[in-house]
């Protein structure tokens, strides 16, 4: 477990890396309800003029918050998670390719301690979260208690 005394304003908590491909995206639509084509049908994302099919936020928003909770060691310890959405995900499929061998796109994503409450034994981390070259979460922000 993590020592609020520990932490400084501006400390890096760590980075990752999560993989999607557009068979992961199937299986999240499964699980979510979310069966939306923009998520697994290329031909409809583009027709609606999207570049291709893209994640699930809710997909790309989870991934990312594990960054967190592992580095806390306890995910009940995130007490608020918020973000703002500013580019999609795009998972491209190149042609011809089997997508569960298809390593799709990487999301990228690294926290820092953004704030520090010592009465309230907070910390609040700033998730930097970017894939294919552009950040795709703006403001994205966990609180953890400590």
């Amino acid at each position: 477990m993590i020592e609020f005394e520990s932490l400084e304003k501006g400390q890096i908590i760590g980075s990752h890396t999560v993989q999607v491909n557009r068979a992961d995206l199937v299986r999240y639509a499964g699980a979510s309800g979310d069966f939306n084509p923009i998520h697994w049908n290329e031909r409809f994302a583009k027709e609606v003029e999207l570049p291709s099919v893209i994640a699930h936020g809710m997909f790309t928003m989870g991934s990312v918050i594990e960054l967190v909770s592992t580095w806390v060691g306890d995910p009940a310890a995130v007490i608020d998670y918020q973000t703002r959405f500013t580019k999609p995900v795009v998972v491209e499929d190149p042609e011809g390719s089997n997508p569960t061998d298809h390593e799709g796109t990487t999301i990228s994503v690294e926290g820092k301690v953004g704030a520090l409450d010592a009465e309230a034994r907070t910390a609040r981390i700033d998730l930097a979260v970017s894939a294919n070259d552009s950040k795709v979460l703006l403001k994205c922000q966990a609180v953890v208690q400590l």
